[in-house]
């Protein structure tokens, strides 16, 4: 659904409608496609595999925060040890890759030096389409790199080509990214408290 369509008469009104867009954006997720996406990374972790995540702007933010709280939230009270490599996070490698080559293969050249088979990627991009993007699944797909891709607006050519697709169907990009956050937030979560101690889960703050 396309939101916003006209001006709002004020920032109260525009957030309850926001708040409308996100929820109904939530509602939409696919329930299936999530689980599959928990139990991929739940394996993944046990296994001792790594996790690479990237994606541009907004999403190179979400990239960033998942590392922080994959790798020490779900290590917290629980005998996990998540290894997790943000590729948007490494600012010299990007910029040497973009400049030397081109920048639509600043994610897949990382991973054609640190990935291996077994290990998984998760990408988040808005579009779905972002050149760099689609590079790094198809490098994954070809190289036994599994694949979620987070996306929204129409999903793009990631959401065809990821193992698993967490879609958001909205075309707002603060709607799309705010509901890519909360996934990422409860795969942190929901991983961390699957390896708990259950006593200890609600003297816990998550």
């Amino acid at each position: 659904m396309k939101f916003p369509v006209a001006i709002h008469a004020s920032a109260a009104e525009y957030w309850a409608e926001y708040s409308k867009a996100v929820a109904a954006a939530v509602l939409h997720v696919d329930s299936a496609a999530l689980e599959r996406a928990a139990d991929l990374l739940s394996a993944l972790f046990s296994s001792g595999r790594t996790l690479y995540v990237c994606g541009n702007g907004g999403s190179a933010a979400i990239s960033n925060h998942l590392l922080c709280d994959f790798a020490k939230g779900i290590q917290a009270d629980t005998s996990l040890k998540p290894k997790v490599v943000s590729l948007s996070s490494h600012l010299e490698l990007i910029t040497a890759i973009g400049n030397d080559f081109e920048f639509a293969e600043i994610f897949a050249y990382q991973l054609q030096t640190f990935a291996s088979a077994g290990d998984a990627l998760l990408t988040v991009s808005a579009s779905g389409n972002s050149e760099n993007i689609v590079r790094a699944v198809q490098w994954a797909r070809k190289n036994g790199v599994a694949t979620i891709a987070m996306t929204g607006f129409e999903g793009g050519r990631s959401a065809g080509l990821a193992d698993i697709n967490l879609h958001v169907p909205a075309s707002n990009y603060g709607v799309v990214e705010d509901v890519h956050q909360s996934m990422m937030h409860v795969f942190a979560q929901y991983l961390r408290m699957r390896s708990m101690d259950p006593d200890l889960i609600k003297k816990k703050h998550f």
